[in-house]
């Protein structure tokens, strides 16, 4: 593990992750979403190992980071009028399009489908170690499958050590969510997976967008065709339940079950907003921030999220957060990690 400020890159080590991932090994690097487990996007058994160190179902895709947008034309079949446009507005930053692939990329690297999702990060790190690895390199989140994402490297370690040949530390990533996927295949463009850009600002380029139907229900049996869209992700090692409902009524239920749960030595957790996650009488309480502040929200979900973990707690306990703007990606991912258990109050 090697520590690095975006302010101040060490290009003595981003030659050496470069040559690790053009020689078929595995980096993983910091991004302004989560941090990125990283392999030559164009090598087959690079993306065969990304799936194993992950442990994630290979139809599963994953996300190619590119650079510099001269490098999206070698990789996708066509670039689409609606394409440029969201480029120009939104890259570098946290967005993945999906396009139709060309012939370089192989299967093994989009989940076995003709399509490809491709984004350009913010973070000069990640785009430095991208350009010395040849300008394409497949990342999906640097942790375990299943589990929630990885926004220190510490977490990376924590899940990957001995599954990766380097960890570049960057810091705490700024957003704290992966980054919002657009299909372009289809007649209009759709959302696949919310994150920091959302619908409405998508809307401002390209006037309608769709959103997939299955973003905050439990996903169809069918294959995914964007990362997060089929399997259960985020999830803690405790069982989760989202409680919505007014906020007393949230409260008094929640410190019911958790009265209920101390009878029975189970160790419990909240995660909360603002001063009211003092009132709840769990054995650990988090708060996310002030309700309303989803950007907030989306920040420290994850931390929250693993620090249960690193505490043991066995039953956690979530407020619902508003759908609109961020929150939407935030209340998909808890929906997830929650395995779409929620009580109505």
């Amino acid at each position: 593990m090697i520590r690095m400020e975006e302010a101040h890159i060490d290009g003595t080590v981003i030659r050496e992750a470069g040559r690790i991932l053009r020689e078929g090994g595995l980096v993983a690097f910091p991004t302004e979403t989560v941090y990125g487990l990283g392999g030559d996007a164009l090598n087959p058994q690079s993306s065969r190992k990304i799936y194993a160190a992950k442990g994630r179902p290979s139809d599963n895709p994953l996300i190619i980071h590119i650079a510099d947008l001269d490098a999206l034309g070698l990789i996708v079949r066509e670039i689409p009028e609606c394409a440029v446009r969201l480029a120009e507005r939104f890259w570098p930053g946290p967005l993945t399009m999906i396009l139709h692939k060309s012939e370089r990329v192989p299967y093994e690297t989009t989940g076995g489908l003709d399509t490809v999702a491709v984004r350009m990060p913010v973070n000069r790190t990640a785009r430095e170690l991208i350009r010395a690895a040849g300008g394409y390199v497949a990342a999906p989140s640097a942790n375990r499958s299943g589990r929630p994402s990885p926004t220190a490297a510490r977490y990376v370690a924590e899940d990957l050590a001995g599954r990766v040949e380097m960890i570049i530390d960057g810091g705490d990533a700024p957003i704290g969510l992966e980054s919002t996927i657009v299909d372009l295949t289809s007649d209009r463009p759709t959302v696949l997976r919310p994150g920091y850009i959302t619908r409405q600002q998508l809307e401002e380029v390209l006037s309608q967008v769709e959103e997939d139907s299955t973003l905050m229900r439990d996903d169809s049996g069918q294959a995914p065709k964007a990362p997060g869209m089929k399997y259960r992700h985020y999830a803690p090692k405790g069982d989760l339940t989202i409680v919505r409902g007014t906020q007393e009524a949230v409260t008094a239920y929640i410190n019911a079950r958790c009265q209920e749960l101390k009878e029975k030595n189970k160790k419990t957790g909240v995660i909360g907003s603002g001063a009211v996650s003092g009132k709840y009488h769990a054995d650990v309480c988090k708060s996310v921030g002030e309700r309303g502040d989803e950007e907030a929200a989306a920040r420290e979900l994850y931390r929250i999220l693993r620090e249960f973990d690193d505490e043991c707690v066995e039953v956690i306990y979530a407020e619902a957060f508003a759908e609109s703007g961020v929150g939407r990606a935030v209340m998909n991912r808890l929906l997830k990690a929650a395995g779409y258990r929620v009580e109505e109050v």
